[in-house]
């Protein structure tokens, strides 16, 4: 019987967290949404953040379980799917360029980050979360992470509101600067620019097309192959993290234990499914549907854990982190597209 209630009151989160998720895509539908292109997933963290600091507190703790289970299970599920917006011949496609460049991207922006992170004496999670978002695919990459760094909601969300802020100012700035000619790049360039620089995959798609097809469709890809870099930037953040657990453990007698994120191995094996291409496009078109809603319901219970006082307790210095990541994403990333790109063609 104490079994029964208690799954029937984990249900009834789970189902609180998928009406949000529904008013989320609703909301995501505006007309003026649509034009900050604000992903249901953006939408859905707000939500959650406005119910948090509202009415969270008359929630009944037996439903707490429910709100857990979107954050954990339905995020690593959504991940997974993830796999299949992206197919190995789109990588091949692009070219070597785009692989380097991006390759480049996400290595240095995590290292500058974790350093600067150390510098300013920021937490060791909010500092991963945040470098790793903007390195990647913003929002997703920091859901993504956030089982291997096992952090508290409260920082994943904290992280997840710089690299929304940054990327949507690029994604407004970017169409302005190509169009006055301050960037001196060709559609082609200008694509690849967009694609390995831009936090979301949202914001590329919205800057793309303010500035055309010719440059829309590489962006997206490009932004793709990062998105695939997901993968290997988690196996290598779980091994480091073990060590480093290792390391911190050694006079007590502890040890490390590494976190395999099969998650991000389903993920790439998803994508070599997809590239099989034996789905008809519409069942792909509606996982993916299906997939932006669980990553929705997860940004939701997130935000459902995360409460003001929490993102003061975090400071300004998540922010400043975010600030000199995006000053490397828009300068580094525009002297690599400018220079390096053309040695690689």
């Amino acid at each position: 019987m104490m079994m029964n209630e208690q799954r029937a009151s984990k249900l009834h989160g789970i189902l609180l967290i998928t009406l949000f998720s529904f008013a989320a895509f609703y909301i995501a539908e505006f007309e003026f949404v649509q034009r900050l292109s604000l992903s249901p997933l953006i939408v859905g963290i707000v939500l959650g953040i406005l119910y948090a600091n509202s009415l969270r507190n008359n929630l009944p703790q037996t439903w707490v379980p429910g709100i857990t289970f979107c954050t954990k299970t339905v995020l690593r599920t959504g991940i997974v799917l993830y796999g299949f917006r992206l197919t190995f011949q789109q990588v091949m496609a692009i070219g070597l360029p785009a692989i380097v460049i991006d390759t480049i991207i996400v290595v240095m922006t995590i290292v500058i980050g974790v350093v600067v992170g150390r510098a300013l004496k920021i937490d060791r999670d909010i500092t991963l979360l945040t470098a790793t978002g903007s390195a990647i695919c913003g929002a997703a990459a920091v859901l993504g992470a956030e089982p291997i760094v096992r952090s508290e909601p409260h920082k994943t969300a904290v992280a997840v509101s710089t690299v929304v802020i940054f990327g949507t100012v690029s994604m407004f700035l970017y169409p302005v600067l190509y169009r006055s000619g301050v960037f001196d790049l060709t559609p082609e360039q200008m694509g690849l620019y967009t694609g390995a620089t831009l936090h979301e995959v949202a914001h590329v798609a919205g800057a793309g097309n303010a500035m055309g097809q010719a440059i829309s469709d590489p962006a997206v890809i490009v932004k793709m192959i990062r998105v695939l870099l997901l993968a290997p930037a988690l196996l290598v953040m779980s091994l480091l993290l073990a060590r480093s657990t290792v390391r911190q453990g050694a006079a007590g007698g502890t040890r490390g234990r590494v976190t395999v994120p099969w998650f991000a191995v389903g993920f790439v094996l998803v994508i070599g499914f997809n590239s099989l291409d034996l789905l008809p496009q519409a069942m792909v078109d509606g996982i993916n549907t299906f997939d932006t809603f669980l990553l929705t319901m997860a940004m939701t219970a997130l935000g459902a854990e995360t409460s003001i006082d929490k993102f003061k307790k975090a400071g300004s210095k998540p922010f400043v982190l975010a600030a000199v990541l995006y000053v490397w994403l828009f300068f580094g990333g525009y002297l690599l597209v400018k220079h390096l790109a053309p040695l690689l063609a």
